[in-house]
Order: structure tokens, then C-alpha cells, then sequence
């Protein structure tokens, strides 16, 4: 028995195909939405108001779009009538070659009709023709497919996607349209998977030769992989609440894989590969509702915080020479931790290649682009604290490792120059950003972050909500942030971007004459004395961290790795 399709006599049918959609999944309730307030539109968006209601959806998706900031001249339907027949010609629409910025990317069909396959390809060489700047832009397949479902011809999509990319309002990001923008995007999709899917990092580690060629996979698992019930509710909250939402679902995407497929043998010789069947396979195991309750579940960062690092990820590209596809390339290579950590020419009398390969995995993606630089050691400098200041101050971020004389190995990522230490005069002060970490790899490996990364409810106090974060950093203007990339950043994960109830949760590092501290407030993690002999380390505030090996030790060897560039020499 066949379903009469609810969008029969509907506006918005024309490119699809009714056979193909999920007929339980709509209903002829018919619905209006008067809504204008963004909080009660985004909690609308994320309950699927419009989701079940053809029309309806596709109404909301007009206004919504219609609503985006855009450049004062934005191509609309009249251009695309204008020239689409100058463009394509009379040839079929199948034999058109695609542009090289959508990257080979799969066109998806969806629930899309031969004429809306079709029309596909003839929008993305419209488009081609009215954004001459768009460099790298694979998703834009995937959006135009989606889009077409909701659309009452051709030039109605062609101008609702021209203006998603034609938004100019800075703090907006909706889709990447350069290879820097997407690559840094990428990378910093790894730091998040770092920070929150502690386990499916571990596990991609393991199994893959290059992790961010994995993580490169981020934004293909949303625009290419996933079923048309999944992405389209997907998009309905994006258009509502930005960029930072494809973040968050990707990071539920690989939580879900994790949890479905740990224990078992791999399905391929290849991870990616197997995350791409799992995400096209989802409705097996997680609902779309399911999919997007898991991705508003994790407390990310602000959307400030993810644009700093994006910038901070941007940068590192752009100083690496890295902002343009190579062709020769499927990517540009990550120095992977196999790589950046070469049994030939690492060598260290605390850690083992290995064990230097587990700790490279944990640092920002920024850096993990470059190889360990040994720029200090007890055993060639001696134990003085002036020397350990001498050798390290200059270079940022640092590795510190200690080896006890009962053999047990710790240590500190520290993202911030010792120089700093200076500002506080002869004062000990601490500085330092959320990226530090303290670890301990012997007896057991343990990473402690930043507390707040973890319970990011310690950084509110009733005004500062997430909410507030998200409306705050909303009104971001260019003026906030550099726009000449050789300014230093306001650095990601800094303490003042937080509204703290205390500064103990934020004693990253401090140093004098006397000692070096790691980790404050109510103990210390880390506490070295003058002499690099002796040392403490207990419960402190910042990291919530437990002792990182005896409570009082004696030091046995101490080790300061930098972070060599090697593209730049």
C-alpha cells in the first residue's frame, strides 16, 4: 500500500522524490511558526518543531535564510535565470564537470528526483561563476542537495545558498570556502575530540597512521555520509545556532562509533573507512533525535573560544605555508606522532619513543605539526634553576618531564613562555591558558586538564551562563580580534576570557628564583625547588588532578622538550 506523499499538492515538491522519503517521519498537521525570540527559535529548532511538516520546514528555512547578514550585492534567483542556460548549455546536466573547490566531494541524492540530481550540478556552476574568491568548499554539494528538497525551483536555491555564502557578519560562520579555513577546522575538530572523546582519540591514535587525516573526515561524515533524516535535522538547528553545532554533532558522531564498535575488530583495513560506513549505516543504532540529544550534551567551549582557536590553528597553517590544496596530496601531511616522533632521532633518558608518542598525541594540533626539540637536561645542564630558565625562555609551548629516583615519570605541557614570569617582578605570579596539562606515565598513564574544561559550570556565576557566552560572543566584532594574522592572538583558553569565582582555578604555571610551581589553589601539582632536586606534588584547584607520583620526591633526571618546526627549518 502506498502513502499518499504529504508534499503531493505541495509548493516545495518539485525536486523530490516521495518514494524515498520516511513516510512515518511527516505529518499534514498544519503548522505556522510566529516565533522571533532566538531562545525559544533554538529550542524549537532542537525539539524538531518543523521537522515532521514538509511545507513548514521548508518555509522556516526561507526566513531563517533570509534573515543571514549578507554582502550588499548577493547574486539572487533573477541571476541564476540570468545566466544558468550561458553556463550548462543544452548538454546533460550529469556530464557537467564540477569545479575543483568541491574536492571530488560525493554529491549526495538524498530523496532528490532526477531532476533535482540534476539540478544540483547546475547550481554548484552558478555558483562557481558568481564566487570567483571560493577556493575549497566540499560541503557546498551536500547543502545545494538539501536545500533542493525545500526549494520551489532552482533560482529559489541558488539564492538561498548564495546567501549562507555570502553572510558577513564576522562572528557567523556558516560554511568554509577556503583550504585554510577547512583545514584549520579540521585541527581544530582534533583538539576538541582531545578534550571530550578522550577514549575515541586513544583508539584513532592507535589504529591510524596520520589521526588528523581521520579528523580531515569530520566534515564529510555530515555532508556526505549521513541520511537525508539525519542532516536535515542537523540543519535545522544550524541555521538557528551556527558553525559550532556541526562541531558538536561530529564529536557525537565519533562518541557513538566509539561505543558501538569498541572491543570489536575492525571492519577494513582502514578507520576511516570504517567510521564512513558506520555514520552512512547510523539508523542501526542512533536515532537523529538521539544523535542531536548526545551533541547538545557536551559542554563545549564558548563560540569565542572555537573562533580563537580556529585563528590560533589558521595561523599556524599560514606560518607553515600551508593555505592552498597541494594537488600532488590527499592532504597536506600532518607531521603524524609516528613521524614527529622518529625512533632515529628522538632520544630521551626519561621517556621512550613510545611513551613520547602517547604525550604528543594529547598537545594541540598546532603543534603537533612540528618534533621535539630537547632544550634542556639535569644530566648535560645541571641541576640550577637559572640554566633550566636560560635554555627553555624563548620557546613556546614546552614539555617539562621528570623522572624520580623511586622511577616514577611526570610532567607538564606548559603553553606559555617562561619569560612570562618576569611581569610579576621579583613577585611570584602565575600565567599561563587552559591548554596546560599535567601527566603522569609511570606507574600508570593519567592526563589531568585544565578543570574547567570538564566542568565548565565552575566558570559561571549565575550571569555567565552558556547561553550568555554564546549571545555574547554573538556581537564579536572584527575589532575584537587581529585581523592581521602576524598580531598576537588573544590566546585561546585564557583565564580572563572566564568568569571565574576564584583565581585558583586558574594557576596554570609560575616561576622564580626560588622554584617552579604547576598547577594552584588549596595544593600544588607540581613544585620544584631551586636546586632541580627535590620536589612536590599533590591535589590542586586548577587541574583536579591526583598526586602525580610520591607526594615528596627526589629528582632524578629533568628533561625540557621544545617544539622544532620542520617545514620552516
Amino acid at each position: 500500500m502506498r502513502f499518499a506523499s504529504p508534499g503531493a499538492m505541495d509548493e516545495y515538491s518539485r525536486f523530490v522524490d516521495w518514494d524515498k522519503m520516511d513516510m512515518s517521519a511527516q505529518s499534514q498537521d498544519t503548522k505556522e511558526l510566529t516565533c522571533t525570540d532566538l531562545h525559544e527559535l533554538k529550542q524549537l529548532a532542537r525539539q524538531g518543531y518543523w521537522a515532521k511538516n514538509h511545507s513548514l520546514r521548508a518555509k522556516v528555512y526561507h526566513k531563517l535564510i533570509s534573515n543571514i547578514p549578507c554582502r550588499t550585492v548577493t547574486p539572487d534567483a533573477n541571476v541564476y535565470r540570468d545566466i544558468v542556460v550561458k553556463i550548462t548549455g543544452k548538454r546533460n546536466s550529469s556530464s557537467l564537470p564540477l569545479p575543483e573547490f568541491v574536492d571530488n566531494s560525493l554529491i549526495p541524492t538524498y530523496c532528490l528526483n532526477a531532476e533535482g540530481i540534476g539540478a544540483v550540478r547546475k547550481i554548484i556552476l552558478c555558483i562557481a561563476n558568481q564566487f570567483p574568491d571560493i577556493s575549497f568548499c566540499p560541503a557546498l554539494p551536500s547543502v545545494i542537495a538539501l536545500l533542493l528538497h525545500y526549494s520551489k525551483d532552482e533560482a529559489e536555491c541558488f539564492e538561498q545558498v548564495c546567501r549562507i555564502l555570502a553572510c558577513n557578519d564576522p562572528s557567523r560562520r556558516l560554511i568554509d570556502q577556503t583550504f585554510l579555513a577547512f583545514e584549520s577546522s579540521c585541527m581544530t575538530f582534533g583538539d576538541l575530540v582531545n578534550k571530550y572523546c578522550q577514549a575515541a582519540h586513544k583508539l584513532m591514535v592507535a589504529v591510524s597512521e596520520d589521526v588528523l587525516e581521520v579528523y580531515s573526515d569530520w566534515q564529510r561524515w555530515l555532508f556526505g555520509e549521513l541520511p537525508m533524516a539525519y542532516i536535515a535535522r542537523i540543519f535545522d538547528v544550524f541555521l538557528v545556532e551556527g558553525y559550532k553545532v556541526l562541531y558538536r554533532v561530529a564529536l557525537a558522531l565519533l562518541k557513538f562509533f566509539h561505543k558501538v564498535r569498541a572491543g570489536q575488530p575492525m571492519e577494513s583495513d582502514s578507520i576511516q573507512q570504517d567510521i564512513r560506513a558506520f555514520v552512512r549505516d547510523i539508523a542501526k543504532s542512533v536515532s537523529p533525535e538521539r544523535l542531536l540529544e548526545k551533541a547538545f550534551a557536551i559542554r563545549l567551549f564558548s563560540r569565542k573560544e572555537i573562533q580563537l582557536l580556529q585563528m590560533a590553528n589558521e595561523k599556524a597553517l599560514q606560518q607553515k605555508g600551508i593555505t592552498v590544496k597541494q594537488k600532488s596530496l590527499t592532504s597536506p601531511k600532518r607531521q603524524n606522532v609516528h613521524l614527529a616522533v622518529h625512533a632515529e632521532n628522538f632520544k630521551s633518558e626519561i621517556v621512550s619513543v613510545k611513551e613520547m608518542r602517547d604525550i604528543w598525541s594529547w598537545i594541540p594540533e598546532r603543534f603537533a605539526l612540528c618534533q621535539p626539540l630537547l632544550l634542556f637536561t639535569t644530566l648535560e645542564h645541571g641541576c640550577s634553576l637559572s640554566r633550566f630558565y636560560s635554555h627553555s625562555e624563548g620557546h613556546e609551548p614546552t614539555l617539562l618531564l621528570i623522572k624520580t629516583t623511586a622511577k616514577e615519570v611526570c610532567g607538564a605541557y606548559l603553553s606559555t613562555d617562561w619569560s612570562e614570569r618576569r611581569r610579576g617582578g621579583n613577585k611570584l605570579s602565575f600565567f599561563g591558558t587552559g591548554e596546560c596539562f599535567v601527566f603522569r606515565l609511570q606507574p600508570e598513564v593519567e592526563r589531568y586538564e585544565w578543570v574547567v574544561i570538564k566542568h565548565p559550570e565552575l566558570a559561571s556565576t549565575g550571569s555567565e551562563t552558556e547561553n550568555h557566552a554564546q549571545t555574547a560572543s554573538s556581537t564579536l566584532s572584527s575589532s575584537s580580534i587581529p585581523s592581521d594574522p602576524s598580531d598576537r592572538l588573544s590566546p585561546f583558553l585564557a583565564a580572563r576570557h572566564f568568569n571565574l569565582p576564584s583565581k585558583t582555578a586558574s594557576m596554570f604555571m609560575a616561576g622564580s628564583s626560588e622554584c617552579i610551581i604547576v598547577g594552584g589553589g588549596d595544593g600544588q601539582a607540581l613544585y620544584l625547588d631551586a636546586d632541580l632536586n627535590h620536589g612536590r606534588t599533590s591535589h590542586c584547584n586548577t587541574f583536579n588532578n591526583q598526586p602525580l607520583c610520591s607526594e615528596s620526591f627526589q629528582i632524578s633526571i629533568l628533561e625540557v622538550w621544545g617544539f622544532r618546526d620542520t617545514m620552516n627549518g
